[in-house]
């Protein structure tokens, strides 16, 4: 008896899936989970994770220089190159291996439930803000709605299991509070609040966007008959030339501008709206591997800083950063991205004030 069609279609889907579970799976360990486990360890028994990445080592950030923005990407590259290589094979790979009908079942819809799945997923990745960008273009691709896709990227981050561990033993469980409460906010807030905008905008509870890729995926006939390596290859090196030129130059010019972007750390940084918002800001822009926010703090609290601003920059350096946008630019609406910014920026406000009224 000839195998029917639907059933082989069915075998190829089954396979594809798993290829792409396998490869995030195995990759996750590699690059994520394991070298977190043992770094946990370290974390606990010296209560440190290394220097910190913006001045490293010394009291403050190197005047603007060419030496200096080299000196940083080379530090920023040998932290995430693994981590943003398997971004760049999971987004491609999401396109290309998974139906996009599942990705719009599971993140298409406009309600708070694809909110909370998206930051739900997130969990396990532990990717920072730049080596997500490449799945989150992958996922707006095949049509996951805005906030959804919006709450797996600020997930990544605000809600890092390795990173609230760290947290913890370096800089206290009470900064883990802050972070976890303010992080819960912003994931399923920001969320919440870009799915509400798309509704409004396609005046109905479904994103119109992923109706139509569901109707149109489920409707065809025929897959690509192209080889799956072929088509994953095409899809990684378009996504690399898209992403990377541009990802390159503005970490260079971040690097170079580390001076101006915190110019003193010391105990002149006090508990002024002036600073809290202004540190908001600059660590909203500024780029980190994941976890380089909490060396970062843990210097700038060593020099006196006062513990407000110090809660606004744990806050806002890790979710978003200035080539992380640039990336992830033409997969929103930029009305969507200035209420992304708007959105951090003002929790990292919020947890400055907080951190002030519990005396932190």
């Amino acid at each position: 008896m000839t195998e029917q069609p639907s059933a082989r279609r069915g075998q190829h889907v089954a396979w594809s899936i798993a290829l792409f579970l396998v490869m995030a799976v195995i990759g996750l360990f590699y690059v994520k989970w394991s070298p977190y486990y043992s770094r946990a360890f370290t974390a606990a028994e010296t209560h440190s994770i290394g220097r910190s990445i913006l001045t490293a080592g010394n009291q403050a950030p190197p005047a603007p220089s060419l030496h200096a923005a080299l000196d940083y990407a080379m530090t920023y590259g040998a932290a995430i190159w693994k981590a943003l290589v398997l971004g760049l094979l999971l987004g491609s790979a999401l396109d290309v291996l998974v139906p996009r009908q599942w990705v719009v079942r599971l993140l298409g819809g406009t309600g708070m439930g694809s909110v909370v799945t998206g930051g739900l997923l997130s969990v396990p990745s532990m990717m920072c803000t730049c080596c997500s960008a490449p799945l989150i273009t992958g996922l707006r691709q095949c049509r996951a709605a805005p906030g959804s896709t919006v709450a797996y990227w600020l997930g990544n981050t605000m809600l890092n299991p390795a990173t609230l561990v760290f947290t913890g033993f370096v800089l206290g469980w009470r900064w883990v509070g802050l972070r976890l409460a303010v992080g819960v906010v912003m994931v399923l807030g920001l969320g919440w609040l870009l799915n509400r905008m798309s509704r409004m905008q396609d005046g109905g509870a479904v994103d119109a966007a992923a109706t139509q890729a569901l109707q149109a995926a489920t409707g065809d006939a025929e897959p690509d008959p192209r080889p799956i390596w072929q088509r994953w290859l095409r899809s990684l090196a378009g996504m690399s030339l898209r992403l990377l030129p541009e990802y390159a130059i503005l970490v260079l010019l971040l690097g170079a501008a580390r001076a101006w972007l915190f110019p003193t750390a010391d105990i002149s940084v006090d508990n002024s709206l002036l600073w809290i918002v202004g540190l908001a800001l600059a660590g909203t822009l500024f780029v980190i591997p994941t976890a380089g926010e909490v060396p970062i703090v843990q210097a700038m609290l060593s020099l006196g800083m006062a513990a407000g601003p110090a809660a606004a920059l744990l806050v806002t350096l890790p979710p978003i950063s200035l080539p992380s946008l640039a990336m992830v630019a033409k997969a929103f609406r930029p009305v969507e991205l200035a209420v992304l910014i708007a959105g951090v920026i003002g929790l990292g406000v919020l947890a400055g004030g907080l951190a002030i009224a519990l005396g932190f």
